[in-house]
Parts: C-alpha cells; structure tokens; sequence
C-alpha cells in the first residue's frame, strides 16, 4: 500500500470510531417533546421525527407483531400521544420508563415508531 491509501485508511478508521462512540451518547438535542408535538400535530404528520418522552402507566400493551403505549410528556403528564412499534423490543421496555422514538407521526395524535431507545442509568449514579 502507499502511503496515501494508508492515510485514507487511517482518517476512515477515526472517522468510523468517532461515529461508533456518538451512537451511545444520550443526548436530548434532535429530540422534541410530547408537547411540542403536540403543539403544532398538523405540522408534524407524515414527517420523521424524533421523539422523547414517558411510557404511561397501564398503557404498555405488547401482542404477537405490535407493541403500542401511551406515550406522554415529561414535563405534562396531561400530553400524550399513542404509539405504535413493529420491531425488537429494548429489554428494558417497561411503563414509567423514559423512552426515545424515531419514526412518523401518521396522524394528530398517533406516532409509527421504527426504533425505541430506553433511557439508561447514568454511570455517575448509585
């Protein structure tokens, strides 16, 4: 190999690490909550979008093929939108979680998630 293959190879591999390592950062930036949704749902409908919020007690319903909760807000237990997942559940799924979605909001109040990230414990805590 000469010796610009190998530097192209080299700022790849960087590259690639630093990608790898963004991929675990939990991070709240790109994220809009259940009332910003909800503050402008027409707005939102038939977009990508990346969402956070709280899984609702008693909603979490998982049968063969689809999983759907009530997903509300953090800050307004009031706010809540229903979603829908076809896909491999996080183990850690479970109501009163903090959850991350990305997928389409398909109607007003009604979000098809194509991936669910839980929130995980931060490694400074007890």
């Amino acid at each position: 190999m000469n010796k610009k293959k190998k530097s192209l190879l080299a700022v790849a591999f960087i590259a690639g690490v630093f990608l790898i390592g963004l991929y675990g950062v939990d991070s709240s930036d790109g994220y809009l909550a259940v009332s910003e949704l909800l503050s402008d749902p027409e707005g939102y409908t038939g977009q990508n979008i990346n969402a956070m919020g709280i899984v609702e007690d008693g909603s979490l319903e998982k049968s063969p093929g689809i999983t759907s909760f009530e997903l509300k807000d953090e800050n307004d237990e009031n706010l809540k939108i229903h979603v829908n997942y076809v896909g491999d559940l996080p183990s850690n799924l479970a109501e009163g979680k903090q959850v991350t979605i990305t997928g389409t909001m398909i109607s007003e109040s009604t979000f098809e998630a194509n991936k669910i990230v839980t929130g995980c414990p931060s490694k400074y805590t007890e």
